[in-house]
């Protein structure tokens, strides 16, 4: 048995490409599908089969279109209630793909209807825990509904257990989530590899042997996720449509001028250095780079079905439209280019300064405002003495609510405050941004 990881860094997931070296089974693809299609033909191998393990809600599924492109059996939950042909499986279901026996492992917890699902190949044995048992932690067990959190977190303690029980200390492990992806309970265990065995010895949900400790610890310590996961999963019960990747046309300087007078959004790929020496009025950024939570922190920021234009270098933005289009933000325009005066007609170019804390303690006035847009869990672990906590994303909902004055805005690394601070600049308020990795010690 032979396992092609597929990481899709952006959203802190993987798909998984499985195969005997004749056959193979795709296990969580997304929307990008073409990924999945190199990784088979460089391993010489035909798609017989796709299989889910959950209805995902941070992304947008390629399962069907993979299965209809191969004739491929589409193995999803006979109880998930989706609007397209498939083959149903349930808990103790098992298929061959060549010489592979999958057996699928009901594993409710993160979603009601979760599979994990054991393939083995002779002595080999490899699970594929979806968004149940992760590296370190397990899936998250509100994105459901809040009524029904507790019963599911109840259920994620029982499904890991199962799930150990039925692959054995052996079988290396497999997850969907639990790479920066917000589906996730807890933080990146920062492992790319690992076993049940390790997991008995690790995972705190296979560790705490007091079933209610864990269920209130885990709900105690549940974050935010991002609004767009509100999205997902109905596309995803009725079958995501392909993908428009190609990049259109660069949006003449006159018409991006007015996409700005009208108060669209037009969106800066650059960095965030860049961007604060100087752009267009009225533009926001969201810098594109490897680590940065892009695709997550637009979708979640960002009034969801509005225009949007894409400003940036070529490169950045054929990538960013592969990124926005696995959350179904699909066809952005695109002002191509890194100079923000050759890209519109008429538009001023403006700036707003950046920060480190030592700068905040020399140049602050009385009147200033220091804005923390951390989320309230971080916001409440620590933050500087009278900084107003307005997390990211409820930003444009609540932009009211800060004080009036310069504002100074921070966040735990700088990326968040970026974009905040291009947020706050766009609505009429004097603003620095602060640059910095936040320190408890920080000044104040």
């Amino acid at each position: 048995m032979d396992v092609v990881v597929i990481e899709t860094p952006p959203l802190g997931d993987r798909s998984y490409l499985v195969h005997d070296g004749q056959v193979a089974l795709v296990i969580d693809p997304q929307r990008d599908t073409d990924r999945v299609e190199v990784a088979a033909a460089e391993a010489g191998v035909r798609i017989t089969h796709v299989a889910e393990t959950h209805v995902h809600n941070d992304y947008l599924s390629g399962g069907l279109m993979l299965a209809r492109a191969h004739g491929a059996t589409y193995l999803i939950n006979g109880a998930d209630a989706v609007r397209f042909q498939h083959q149903s499986i349930a808990d103790g279901g098992t298929v061959r793909v060549g010489r592979l026996t999958v057996k699928a492992v009901a594993t409710p917890g993160h979603t009601h209807h979760h599979l994990s699902y054991v393939v083995t190949d002779g002595p080999d044995r490899a699970v594929f825990s979806g968004g149940s048992l992760l590296y370190g932690s397990v899936g998250r067990t509100d994105l459901v509904d809040p009524e029904d959190t507790e019963q599911l977190t109840h259920d994620q303690y029982a499904s890991v257990r199962h799930l150990v029980e039925e692959a054995g200390p052996d079988a290396a492990l497999y997850p969907t989530h639990g790479f920066g992806s917000f589906c996730s309970s807890g933080p990146p265990s920062g492992a790319h590899r690992s076993t049940i065995g390790e997991q008995l010895a690790t995972n705190h949900a296979l560790m705490d042997p007091d079933e209610d400790h864990f269920v209130q610890e885990l709900i105690a310590n549940l974050t935010g996720y991002p609004s767009y996961y509100a999205h997902m999963a109905p596309v995803n019960r009725n079958g995501a449509g392909p993908a428009d990747l190609t990049v259109p046309e660069s949006v003449d300087p006159t018409e991006l001028s007015r996409r700005l007078d009208d108060g669209e959004w037009v969106v800066d790929l650059r960095n965030r250095v860049a961007f604060a020496s100087g752009h267009l009025r009225g533009s926001v950024s969201f810098e594109y780079g490897r680590g940065s939570s892009f695709t997550a922190y637009l979708g979640w920021v960002l009034p969801w079905g509005e225009n949007l234009t894409l400003v940036g270098g070529r490169d950045d933005v054929e990538k960013a439209i592969r990124d926005l289009s696995r959350i179904g933000i699909d066809s952005p325009a695109a002002a191509l280019g890194t100079e923000p005066a050759a890209l519109a007609a008429g538009t001023a170019v403006v700036h707003y300064p950046r920060a480190g804390w030592d700068e905040l303690l020399r140049r602050r006035s009385a009147g200033d405002v220091v804005l923390d847009v951390r989320r309230t869990d971080e916001y409440d672990g620590g933050h500087l003495p009278g900084a107003v906590n307005v997390p990211l994303h409820e930003l444009l909902s609540r932009m009211d609510e800060v004080p009036a004055g310069r504002v100074w805005v921070h966040c735990a690394s700088g990326y968040r405050s970026g974009v905040a601070a291009s947020l706050l600049q766009r609505a009429g308020r004097d603003v620095v941004h602060v640059d910095a990795r936040y320190r408890p010690a920080a000044p104040s």
